[in-house]
């Protein structure tokens, strides 16, 4: 298969780019110099890298910097890179300059030859110039970390944070819906004091409830922009009037208020607000760890584990074994939490390469931020839809394991003491009998005394069970 080329200049010289190519000379440089990965910037980034341009575009404009023609095929030419139609054109890997130029400078390039043709001229002519009209008043060093946090910030406010609060949603469901369900609590994977199956998943909801908050404030940190530092976070070759005017044109287009970096230096060298950002999403992927991991526990079986809840069986779950059944969104959800908490260890080590006056790791940390929202975002809606919404309380199992408990002793502490009723929990897990039928025999308690100090369904409630 031939693929024809067309001649490009750079700086460095003679570039031979593919005909068809919308990219340039730069553009595959780059592609030439990284064979790394296979892995690309993802859509919200360069969706991002988009929105900068056509706002830039547009204000240069006005400033008086840009001739209307130019400005406005640069303003439609981008908004076909926020659309998508252009994805194909960003061919560079996300392992190359650490400044992220690379991508900037496809950006730039695409974006010129497109805005080209629309003012009748061909690829590679530069009547759209990449450097000089698309990236006039902008540098790769405050356009990459500006679009990192436009695309983390539209990823969180519209993707996760809904889908947790959609979760969250279907559990508090399930804690009202089984909050009559007694059953054993279990510390160290032991039986311990009764609980609800309800407080059960309402413990759920609340961590899920505390993560969304936590989102919300890295959220919030992620509103300001590095654009209008340019090079080095001195600002040359910007208008004074330029970043405000942009960041408003990009706050007035997603919905969410940016605002100019209080401290071009520190917005531009260090990417502290992702890190605070990767912190609250470990968090959140350590929390749905557990809650993915108890309910595997919880729904164990069906004849030789726990056995407390059902889940819904959304496919075969074994190639050899016959209507085995497995946990497989929840395992999924596991999954996701720990390339996350993985993708976090990345982030924070990239950010600490803030050498002098710019960071130089930051497309990884940008891969590693946009695909941790994405993952999390598809995993908790699948998990949410595909296996929370039908979770069934297997009460009658519940009931059974409740019976035998010995910890259902602790509430004699008040009437017969630690020591008696140590025996008595000892008794029974030793003859597997349940602990009322153990005092009975032992003669300890009246029929009464023992109804009304082994009411396990007060015992899941704070006092001292018996007492008003």
């Amino acid at each position: 298969m031939t693929t024809k080329f067309r001649t490009e200049k750079d700086s460095l010289g003679e570039v031979l780019v593919p005909v068809d190519a919308y990219y340039g000379a730069q553009t595959q440089r780059a592609v030439e110099n990284f064979p790394v990965s296979g892995l690309r910037f993802p859509r919200r980034f360069i969706q991002a890298l988009g929105l900068i341009k056509q706002a830039a575009a547009r204000v240069n404009r006005g400033l008086g910097l840009l001739d209307e023609p130019v400005a406005r095929a640069i303003a439609q030419a981008a908004q076909q890179v926020m659309d998508g139609d252009l994805d194909d054109q960003f061919v560079v890997d996300i392992f190359q300059t650490g400044s992220g130029t690379s991508t900037n400078m496809n950006a730039n390039e695409v974006i010129a030859n497109v805005a080209a043709e629309k003012l009748g001229a061909g690829r590679g002519e530069k009547k759209v110039h990449p450097n000089d009209h698309v990236n006039m008043s902008q540098s790769s060093n405050d356009v990459i970390p500006s679009a990192m946090h436009i695309a983390a910030r539209q990823g969180l406010e519209e993707d996760l944070i809904p889908a947790l609060e959609r979760l969250h949603t279907g559990l508090r469901e399930k804690a009202e819906a089984f909050d009559d369900v007694v059953k054993s609590g279990r510390t160290h994977l032991m039986d311990a004091t009764p609980v609800r199956l309800g407080q059960e998943f309402g413990g759920y909801a609340r961590q899920i409830e505390q993560g969304i908050a936590r989102l919300r404030r890295a959220s919030e940190e992620l509103a300001e922009l590095a654009l209008g530092g340019t090079a080095t976070g001195t600002g040359i070759n910007c208008p004074r009037e330029f970043p405000g005017q942009v960041i408003a044109e990009i706050s007035r287009h997603t919905g969410l208020d940016f605002f100019e970096a209080k401290h071009h230096f520190e917005a531009q060298s260090s990417k502290d607000a992702y890190v605070s950002a990767a912190g609250a999403l470990n968090t959140l992927a350590s929390a749905l760890m557990k809650f993915a991991n108890d309910i595997r526990w919880l729904s164990s079986g069906p004849s030789g584990g726990l056995g407390e809840i059902s889940l819904p069986a959304v496919q075969p779950g074994s190639s050899i074994m016959p209507g085995k059944v497995n946990p497989v969104l929840a395992e999924s959800m596991m999954m996701v939490a720990a390339r996350v908490m993985g993708h976090v260890q990345t982030i924070t080590i990239c950010n600490q390469q803030g050498n002098f006056q710019l960071n130089v790791m930051m497309p990884a940390m940008a891969q590693a931020m946009l695909e941790s929202i994405a993952i999390l975002s598809n995993v908790v809606e699948a998990f949410r839809t595909k296996c929370l919404a039908g979770i069934r309380a297997n009460r009658e199992r519940c009931r059974e394991l409740l019976e035998l408990n010995p910890s259902i002793a602790t509430a004699l502490n008040q009437t017969l003491g630690y020591d008696k009723a140590s025996e008595v929990a000892k008794k029974a897990a030793a003859e597997q009998k349940p602990v009322p039928q153990v005092v009975r025999e032992m003669g300890l308690l009246s029929g009464e005394e023992l109804e009304a100090a082994l009411d396990v369904r007060s015992m899941t409630e704070p006092g001292i069970p018996g007492r008003q």
